[in-house]
């Protein structure tokens, strides 16, 4: 049992979210997804992901503990309109004792295209003291489960990719 969860997670690869809607107040003006609403979307499929190894807001009342973003890159890939609805699939690339490197593909529901990618690293910390911090010896027990099952598949399209300009000189 962890953190009063009396299950064993089984690992999926890659973890897919369940399908959340594209609301009207997300819109920017011209009627696209704005922006700022696709990492909503990333993070209610982190806060699902991460239910299964023992973190999430659960973990947060129970132990103060928690989890934040220090680096991530997105890139927008197709337009996503109000009311289509999306899933997102997840995938642990790594992790070490207090930090988790996660992919993410953002999926149109019923076409299964992508609409966007999302990578990032976040570190576990105290709440109390907003310090990184270890993680519990069973959320890395279940983080090591979770990459076995998602180092399984092939590297995503896009992972580790660098954001740059090239410099024209003149």
């Amino acid at each position: 049992m962890l953190d009063g969860i009396d299950f064993e997670p089984v690992f999926f690869a890659p973890f897919v979210s369940s399908v959340m809607t594209v609301e009207p107040g997300w819109a920017d003006h011209n009627g696209r997804l704005n922006t700022a609403f696709y990492s909503l979307l990333f993070d209610r499929a982190v806060e699902e992901a991460v239910f299964l190894v023992g973190l999430g807001p659960h973990r947060f009342e129970s132990r103060s503990a928690s989890f934040l973003t220090t680096e991530a890159h997105q890139r927008f890939l197709r337009e996503l309109r109000v009311g289509q609805e999306v899933r997102v699939t997840l995938r642990l690339v790594n992790y070490d004792d207090k930090r988790m490197h996660l992919f993410q593909e953002l999926h149109h529901a019923r076409e299964g295209w992508i609409a966007a990618t999302h990578e990032q690293i976040a570190q576990h910390i105290e709440a109390g003291t907003r310090r990184v911090a270890p993680f519990p010896d069973e959320v890395l027990e279940r983080l090591a489960l979770m990459r076995a099952a998602h180092g399984a598949l092939p590297a995503p399209d896009g992972l580790g990719r660098p954001i740059n300009l090239p410099i024209r000189l003149l």
